[in-house]
């Protein structure tokens, strides 16, 4: 049972340069301060997996952590256009991104898929779309049973998966509640899975809607209160709406990025240094 550790042993324990790795949380529970740790510890060239890459892979592309990513709507509902990511795309800043857009049932029913450890999951959709020219990712299958047509989508297993979560118990067991998102398939469908929680204690109180989760599906457990600002926790913080709104103007322009990661602490990839000179 893996007993807390700090979030610095946990990174560089589990998260390797070349790795896939999904940091999930939808709304809330995103794990900012684990994503933070990642680029502190210097990881290059990973392939990033997130339903919604949000400001949290918009500072690790930014950051050149990421020479992949696996997505399903890249912006946020708040904030708009992703620039670190536009950037990246476009201009190749810091470096090539290469990406690869699901659409959001696609992506969730790729995590499943990655769960049940099946090759790949079936659904409806994507016809019509040019997401299915992605055929590295995107097929279609014939449902021997019916005839009918289906989308086939290639199944997802991070080699890391890492959460944020309300509560650990001193077995190791993990309990998080209220928007749940995929972070639950996400950890099933890794290899290996890192919580962040606000808490550790003796007993889960009952919870309507909780997910728990075992302590044998997870590596690691680190104690890290406030591990999801500047979004929040069910029960423990609020979102930091003044942050999200910063950020375009922070993330728009590489000069006001390149301050922002020195003055948190988050070192800038040598290609940035390059290319902003």
């Amino acid at each position: 049972m893996p007993s807390p550790v700090p979030l610095s042993e946990a990174i560089a324990a589990h998260v390797h340069d070349g790795d896939t790795v999904a940091l999930e949380g939808f709304t809330h529970l995103i794990p900012f301060a684990a994503a933070h740790e990642i680029a502190r510890q210097g990881r290059r060239h990973l392939t990033l997996v997130r339903m919604t890459p949000d400001l949290v892979y918009d500072q690790l592309i930014g950051l050149g952590v990421a020479d992949e990513l696996v997505f399903s709507y890249g912006g946020n509902p708040g904030v708009g256009s992703l620039h670190r990511l536009r950037d990246a795309v476009e201009k190749h800043w810091p470096h090539r991104l290469v990406v690869h857009e699901h659409s959001h049932a696609g992506l969730a029913n790729a995590y499943v898929a990655g769960a049940a450890r099946l090759p790949f999951a079936v659904l409806r959709g994507y016809r019509g779309t040019d997401l299915e020219e992605q055929r590295d990712i995107i097929s279609r299958v014939t449902c021997p049973f019916t005839g009918e047509e289906l989308a086939a989508v290639k199944a997802v297993n991070p080699d890391v998966t890492v959460i944020h979560a309300q509560l650990a118990d001193r077995d190791g067991n993990v309990m998080l509640w209220g928007i749940t998102g995929v972070q639950r398939e996400a950890v099933l469908a890794a290899e290996r899975a890192i919580v962040t929680v606000e808490e550790v204690v003796d007993e889960f109180p009952e919870h309507t809607g909780a997910v728990i989760l075992p302590n044998w599906v997870l590596s690691a457990v680190s104690v890290v209160p406030g591990g999801a600002w500047p979004s929040y926790a069910a029960g423990y913080s609020v979102r930091d709406n003044d942050f999200y709104q910063q950020w375009d103007a922070i993330s728009r322009d590489r000069t006001a990025f390149l301050q922002w990661a020195k003055d948190n602490g988050l070192p800038a990839a040598q290609e940035e240094v390059t290319a902003h000179a």
